[in-house]
């Protein structure tokens, strides 16, 4: 890996065609092998991007690495001091490469007051799974099936940053 400088820019609404892009090309795998065209952010409208950008209690970032664009997160804020991620990507050019784990970083200085951070991923890809326990997430009992290819399982973790 070489050495990659990793950057956040907080997402405005004219950057959403480029996150709806990004979130095309990091989720349209997962949408074919698994069919949750309900959940899944490749299958998510230009419109109802918009709309999450615009609440008022979610804000986006996109993910840089040495300047370009790579993949963008969403963090919502559920309540004082917890948070929640979502619609994490990197583009499939762009993964294994630790961009997500520097993204989780800056996401956590940003957010420094945080005490809890929650996420959900897909219990089936288990490289997702393993980056997340990695990264001080532990599993809770919650699951949600989907439907028969794919469930999902939730993920929380206490506390500042890494």
């Amino acid at each position: 890996m070489k050495n990659s400088a990793v950057t956040l820019s907080k997402a405005t609404v004219e950057d959403a065609a480029v996150i709806h892009a990004m979130q095309h090309a990091a989720f349209l795998p997962l949408l074919e092998k698994y069919q949750d065209y309900e959940t899944n952010p490749a299958n998510e409208t230009m419109e109802r991007l918009l709309e999450r950008m615009n609440q008022e209690f979610v804000d986006y970032y996109i993910i840089r690495n040495a300047g370009n664009a790579v993949g963008s997160i969403r963090v919502k804020k559920t309540d004082e001091h917890h948070y929640w991620l979502s619609q994490l990507c990197v583009v499939p050019q762009s993964q294994g490469q630790g961009i997500a784990q520097q993204a989780f970083a800056l996401i956590e200085e940003i957010y420094a007051d945080a005490k809890t951070w929650g996420l959900a991923t897909v219990v089936q890809e288990e490289r997702n799974c393993y980056l997340y326990e990695k990264l001080g997430y532990r599993r809770t009992n919650e699951t949600r099936e989907i439907n028969d290819k794919m469930t999902l399982c939730f993920y929380e973790k206490r506390g500042g940053t890494l």
